[in-house]
């Protein structure tokens, strides 16, 4: 059994999984450990350039309106590994390469594997990708044992903010900086489970573009910034374009100093451990009397205060 994978939430679940002997072939943004093992299959044009949020905006919207894709494969490579299995999306055709490009290069090939597309859009489907991952491989139990210890650890959250009897915190978590999306699909999910609720967000459906307007009038307790795509370094860097926003200093978040910087990959990459770590990290924010932040995820996040950014 060979199985590629065209997507980063699969891989990051195939080595949760101990199942990463049988992957062979993945996406240039795949989890470190896997770059540096692992045969890059599925490239991007915009790979290595440093585009602003509103030009990586520009330039996708474009793309989408020609029905053209900025993804491509390395064609002569995925031939040599034949794989049987290729794991893809359809999630979003923005943040990785989609089920219908990835049928037009499998064509090609002289041996034609079976294509599974992981699709989520609540967080209950996030999990059940990993069966779907692990029964592909011939390994079900696998997700069984992995999914067993992330939901003892949302579980323990649960129990707790129940135990206290903590009101949800006013929450807001963008998906983008310019222009600004809210958050959609599993997002609001994890929102939910660490003891808040976003009330612009869009459960189990896409995000959308969010007028500042609506934000400064809904008035989050609570502001999370994670672009899709950005750690929090990257993220840091398009921070003048909200702070300059009239208003700005009027949302009970800023006046708190409740506002955070995290990595993209705690909430718009759908693998269930980086999920439950985003869920763990909420709560801590959310509740500080309640929960601290792992130190496994300490430099997962800024603490954005004063007009200034601060590690806490």
């Amino acid at each position: 059994m060979k199985a590629s994978s065209f997507l980063p939430a699969a891989t990051q679940m195939i080595y949760d999984m101990g199942l990463q002997h049988l992957l062979q072939g993945i996406t240039f943004e795949c989890p470190p450990q896997a770059l540096a093992e692992k045969q890059k299959v599925v490239r991007c044009v915009m790979e290595g350039k440093n585009y602003s949020s509103a030009e990586i905006d520009k330039i996708f919207s474009a793309s989408k309106a020609q029905g053209k894709s900025l993804y491509y494969v390395e064609e002569e490579l995925l031939e040599h590994i034949l794989p049987d299995i290729i794991f893809t999306q359809d999630t979003c055709e923005i943040c990785q390469i989609d089920t219908k490009c990835t049928a037009a290069a499998v064509s090609k090939l002289s041996k034609q594997p079976k294509i599974i597309p992981l699709t989520p859009n609540n967080l209950q489907d996030v999990y059940q990708t990993a069966v779907t991952i692990a029964t592909a491989l011939g390994h079900e139990e696998a997700a069984y044992t992995y999914l067993t210890v992330l939901q003892k650890r949302t579980a323990t959250i649960l129990d707790t903010l129940r135990q206290h009897q903590m009101p949800l915190k006013r929450i807001m978590l963008m998906e983008w900086i310019a222009p600004i999306y809210n958050c959609g699909h599993w997002i609001p999910f994890q929102i939910a489970q660490a003891g808040g609720i976003d009330m612009l967000s869009n459960p189990a459906g896409d995000s959308i573009v969010t007028p500042f307007e609506k934000i400064v009038k809904y008035n989050p307790e609570v502001l999370i910034i994670a672009p899709c795509g950005f750690h929090i370094e990257r993220a840091t860097e398009e921070m003048h374009l909200l702070t300059q926003k009239e208003n700005w200093d009027t949302i009970e978040a800023v006046k708190n100093n409740q506002v955070y910087l995290c990595d993209f990959d705690l909430f718009t990459q759908p693998s269930a451990s980086t999920l439950v770590d985003g869920i763990e990290l909420l709560a801590a924010l959310f509740h500080p009397d309640l929960f601290k932040v792992p130190v496994y995820l300490q430099k997962k996040y800024f603490h954005y205060s004063s007009n200034r950014v601060t590690h806490v």
